[in-house]
């Protein structure tokens, strides 16, 4: 057996045992110790560097570290293995995604107003923001030698009497407790309640009748790579708290098919379980509750809103058939769920209300983003676009919804990239480029003076369509021209470097280089033409779209014209785009505070069609026309042509 210690950049270090031999990634792992594997430990990526500070790995150079890094110490971990007494260090960057969990502050009231813009949008649209829950203030007679009645027939016949209910049904949470609230309360009490039907009642919680903080219901967005969350007041649909965090599975791979596979090994189910459950759900749940002031009990329903197979994960299930022909998921909707089935630390009896998947590979994010987006309400032809670590589009209006994913991989949240990262501190969200100077201007996510650490979704957009426009580049995304940025390894591959060692938060350039680019070409031409084989199996072109709503946490925005400069988007008017941000926790939002929006939500799964991209003629000619920028095509990009420097 060897000593293996993982010190940490930001401090702390852990120590655990490892047979010589063993693979230094899986030995992370096992101890929970946050390594960033996008690609799941295949050597793809890059991103699991690890400094050898003490002992000896049994590792080699790759394409990913040079020999002078290789020098220096620096290994990949999932290619690494034990070899003996070892001391690796951690970079920050590396666990970033576990460390950085936020809560937002809502003081300036954006937030807060954010939510209350689509609350009014779908009261606009007919839906009611209503719900069944009630609170209200019970009296009873104490009880006496003479009257021994019981507690429970007492509060029954209390909240019959007040509330006109003719069954009233109370779960072990609030017999647990009832005994010693009602005689401290002196036998005055609230009662949290949900009406079921017209005579029913079911009770959530009894408490002292002076408290009156809210009854509460949490919205999650559970994204491939990052979790948001909302706590709001049922009463009003108020926000309390919002917060994120990095999902915890991204160690064991960046895209859905890795975490799949991971899952289907021995004990991966619930490893998979506990990443999402135990690291992020739980500690989630409580910052939210501690920055409300409220008790996690207080929690009486959920919504979740996630891909179809991130359900699948987050509920153990097996999600091995979703990425198996002919892709077939455990369940596309599901009722009946509670928290206590999840062991989440909210009120036992609370249901989890899953926003329904349309197919294997178009989630209830999207069902969740499609009801946000109000398409299902519009005459005009809406185009729906959700950027996360893949794409997925919907199209249509109150008429019709069709619906597809495309195969993007992870580039919009920073994978497949050498520098790319999620949109936290230290992202470059926004790019210019001096066409002449060929010097750049970064816009970076955190506070004034944060240096850069990489490149996020929005700010790779903003830097191709630069390098483009400026000829830095050439359609296919090979360098073109020389400068002080402008740099080529041994190999002839060309990089631009927007921020030296020296000027970067880590000590490493930023810089984007020829690999990257391709493989962000190939994402952007995934969307792009996911949007036409579907426009051309209606018979229709890009002429007929009245609008086009994108969303996806990839930066605070991402600049429209720039997208359409890559050949991401349709060549339209640039008026017709709106970025709607993070529409799978709005429609999450939605559906917990409101009964009608729930039952919308469920009704425009049950209304999409889906159309199924790889068995769609015509795709692959479409896809490989689009990896170029903007496309092999010029005709169908005008607005695109560049203009001399």
């Amino acid at each position: 057996m060897s000593n293996v210690i993982f010190r940490f950049e930001a401090g702390g270090e852990k120590l655990v045992t490892a047979n010589d031999g063993d693979n230094l990634l899986n030995v992370a792992r096992l101890a929970n110790v946050a390594i960033d594997a996008p690609c799941s430990g295949n050597g793809a990526c890059g991103k699991c560097r690890v400094k050898l500070e003490a002992g000896e790995l049994d590792a080699f150079p790759s394409s990913h570290i040079s020999e002078e890094e290789f020098a220096e110490g620096w290994r990949l971990a999932c290619v690494s293995k034990v070899k003996g007494d070892v001391t690796v260090m951690v970079p920050d960057i590396a666990s970033a995604y576990k460390s950085r969990m936020k809560t937002a502050d809502l003081s300036s009231g954006e937030e807060i107003a954010i939510f209350e813009a689509l609350q009014q949008e779908v009261k606009d649209s007919g839906i009611e923001f209503t719900n069944e829950f009630v609170s209200f203030c019970v009296t009873m007679e104490e009880p006496t030698l003479d009257d021994t009645m019981p507690d429970i027939e007492r509060l029954t016949w209390a909240v019959q009497a007040e509330s006109g209910a003719e069954d009233v049904e109370i779960p072990f949470f609030v017999v647990e407790k009832m005994a010693k609230v009602l005689r401290e309360s002196e036998w005055s009490v609230r009662i949290v309640a949900e009406k079921k039907g017209e005579t029913a009642l079911k009770l959530y919680d009894i408490l002292p009748a002076s408290d009156e903080k809210p009854v509460c219901g949490l919205a999650i967005d559970i994204g491939t790579t990052t979790v948001s969350a909302v706590l709001v007041d049922m009463a009003t649909g108020r926000l309390l708290a919002k917060g994120s965090a990095g999902n915890g599975q991204i160690r064991y791979g960046a895209d859905v098919i890795n975490r799949i596979i991971e899952s289907s090994r021995t004990g991966g189910k619930k490893k998979l379980q506990d990443a999402i459950v135990k690291e992020t759900l739980v500690p989630m749940i409580a910052n939210l509750a501690s920055a409300a002031g409220v008790s996690v009990s207080r929690i009486v329903r959920m919504a979740i809103a996630s891909n179809t197979t991130m359900n699948h994960l987050l509920l153990g299930v097996d999600a091995n058939p979703v990425r198996m022909e002919p892709y077939i998921p455990t369940f596309f909707a599901w009722k009946g769920l509670k928290a206590s089935d999840l062991k989440l630390p909210v009120h036992p009896e609370a249901a989890v209300i899953l926003a329904p998947n349309i197919g294997s590979y178009v989630g209830g994010d999207i069902t969740a983003g499609t009801f946000t987006s109000m398409i299902w309400n519009r005459d005009e032809m809406s185009l729906f676009i959700d950027l996360g670590t893949n794409g997925e589009i919907v199209y249509g209006n109150r008429d019709f919804l069709m619906s597809c994913a495309c195969s993007a991989g992870p580039a919009f949240e920073g994978g497949d990239i050498s520098c790319g990262m999620r949109a936290t501190d230290g992202a470059i969200e926004s790019v210019s480029i001096d066409p002449k100077t060929m010097e750049p201007t970064l816009g970076i996510i955190g506070e004034a003076g944060q240096k850069p650490v990489g490149l996020c979704g929005s700010g790779i957009i903003d830097l191709i369509a630069s390098l483009y426009r400026a000829r830095i580049i050439t359609a296919k995304g090979i360098f073109c021209r020389e400068g002080s940025r402008v740099a080529h390894d041994k190999h002839g591959t060309g990089r631009y470097i927007l921020a030296t060692a020296e000027e970067s938060a880590t000590g490493r350039e930023v810089s984007i280089n020829e690999v990257d680019i391709d493989n962000f070409i190939r994402a952007k031409g995934a969307i792009f033409s996911a949007v036409q084989t579907m426009l051309n199996s209606l018979d229709m072109d890009v002429s007929i779209i009245d609008d086009v709503y994108v969303a996806g946490g990839i930066g605070s925005g991402i600049n429209m014209q720039n997208a359409v400069t890559i050949g991401m988007f349709p060549d339209i008017p640039i008026e017709k785009f709106h970025y709607i941000g993070n529409s799978s926790l709005s429609g999450a939002y939605a559906m917990v505070v409101s009964d009608p929006a729930n039952e919308k939500v469920h009704e425009v799964g049950q209304n999409m069609t889906y159309l199924e991209l790889s068995t769609t003629p015509g795709y692959m000619d479409e896809f490989v026309a689009a990896c170029f920028i903007p496309h092999t095509n010029s005709a169908i990009f005008p607005s695109c042509v560049q203009e001399e420097i």
